[in-house]
């Protein structure tokens, strides 16, 4: 049996970074990500170095593109990583922003390095058709190995690939590696839902929300727009923290669908309702420019996003939607609808308040009962997002910046917007493979999803008569 050695995300829900030993001189890298939250140490900047041997990886698979998968590539990289960096066709025209703006942020603001970084990672960026199987190792002398990976699509964000391993050893004997990366939940808004391999022997599995269950689209999509109203009627501005990647599309997706509804239903006669009116202000460069690329990518979209561009709607280009992009501009904005109370939605990275243009936001409005605070995805323990979500209902407090502030604020949790698949997803996801595996690994979840989620496996495989080991790291 392959040996997997994790060098991140086994024991948390960030730091994805996954290293399959094929033999003593060749091994893949799925993955390598930033730590993040409480995940990460102290002495981040340790945390980061790549302290584990690279001299066999002889190829970096990236799953997707958000910074908990891909952050620590530029230190990969500084380590003398110089093979290929393997990804379907749309995650290779979103890595360089991510890694354009994870160098700013965490590496430098030099424009020359920062460059001269950019075409070392776009010479090494190998991107493959979603199916399609690519040799990574082939040992044509006697004795030989051969491994290719297939990416098939996770349904996460766009481009997002969950990763099959063929590895063949020297005698003939066959084995299969699934790596999950993060797999999206089904009816999520542009993409389509993951569909599960034909079987493997091996499954390493995220967990994210391994003990719970989202609520169903129409369902989720009424919370939605039930907590923008009710900031329209206390005359406020909606705060929707979230990544610039793929939350921030999908969000703009639905918005329009509501929009469009009101539209369509004053056309008919019905009374005028205030979404027609309503400013939807991204307010995030990063963001913008993602959701050109995600434009740009519309064969990826799918068939529901396609029908609506044929019959001439633009989910991601619509006339309510506004983008900022100075910080000149961000700041008048912040101030004019702290204080003119003007109804807006404002959607801002980071996705976990942790840093990005939500801060000063949360800091103008959290004192503010008018306004809401409305969260669409995951938000990791340790983080500002954590805290409001726990303590804003009962009306506690957070710090930011070393400044407590009371939360007036409402706040509002949808789980169902999260991109990550639920606990029934993640079971129907093996459920449905002709082959099961006979190991699963737990990765990306805290401790209490993991251990949930390791039950219900295994039960799984009571029911149906099979054995399984379900490793999880404590």
């Amino acid at each position: 049996m392959l040996n997997i050695t994790h060098h991140g995300g086994a024991k948390g829900v960030t730091g994805s970074c996954h290293q399959l030993t094929l033999d003593s001189e060749h091994s893949l890298l799925i993955d390598c990500g930033l730590f993040q939250g409480e995940d990460a140490t102290e002495d981040a900047f340790d945390q980061l170095q790549i302290e584990f041997d690279i001299s066999t990886v002889k190829a970096l698979v990236v799953t997707h593109v958000h910074i908990d998968h891909v952050g620590r590539l530029p230190y990969l990289l500084a380590a003398g990583f110089k093979g290929p960096i393997i990804c379907s066709i749309p995650s290779a025209k979103l890595l360089p922003l991510v890694i354009e703006d994870a160098l700013k942020i965490g590496f430098t603001r030099n424009a020359q390095l920062i460059e001269r970084f950019q075409q070392q990672l776009e010479s090494q960026i190998v991107s493959v058709p979603y199916g399609k199987w690519h040799t990574v190792v082939e040992k044509n002398e006697e004795g030989s190995i051969t491994t290719r990976v297939k990416l098939k699509r996770a349904g996460h964000i766009l481009g997002s690939s969950y990763v099959e391993v063929a590895h063949q050893y020297p005698d003939g004997k066959k084995e299969r590696v699934i790596f999950s990366g993060d797999l999206g939940a089904p009816y999520a808004p542009l993409l389509p839902a993951p569909k599960s391999p034909y079987g493997c022997e091996q499954l390493v599995l995220e967990s994210t929300y391994g003990d719970r269950h989202h609520p169903g689209r129409r369902q989720r999509r009424a919370t939605l727009k039930h907590a923008i109203e009710q900031a329209l009627t206390n005359g406020g501005t909606v705060m929707v923290p979230a990544f610039s990647i793929g939350r921030t599309q999908e969000l703009l997706y639905e918005l329009e669908g509501i929009i469009y509804e009101a539209e369509r239903n004053a056309k008919r006669g019905l009374p005028k309702s205030q979404w027609q009116a309503l400013e939807i202000i991204v307010d995030s460069p990063l963001a913008a420019r993602f959701t050109q690329v995600y434009r740009q990518l519309k064969p990826y979209w799918d068939n529901e996003a396609q029908r609506r561009l044929r019959s001439g709607r633009h989910p991601l280009n619509f006339d309510n939607l506004y983008t900022v992009e100075s910080h000149e501009a961000h700041e008048q904005t912040v101030a004019y609808l702290a204080n003119t109370g003007r109804p807006a939605v404002v959607i801002a990275a980071s996705g976990m308040c942790a840093g990005g243009r939500i801060m000063n936001y949360l800091k103008a409005m959290l004192g503010d009962e008018r306004h809401q605070v409305l969260f669409v995805g995951y938000q990791g323990a340790g983080t500002p997002g954590r805290a409001i979500q726990q303590y804003g209902p009962q009306g506690g407090w957070v710090e930011i910046d070393g400044e407590r502030l009371d939360i007036k604020a409402g706040v509002t949790s949808i789980s169902g917007y999260s991109a990550h698949a639920d606990q029934k997803d993640l079971l129907n996801f093996v459920k449905r493979m002709r082959r099961w595996p006979h190991t699963i690994r737990l990765v990306h979840g805290e401790r209490a999803a993991r251990i949930v989620l390791k039950g219900a496996l295994e039960s799984l495989y009571k029911r149906k008569g099979k054995k399984v080991r379900v490793v999880t790291e404590v």
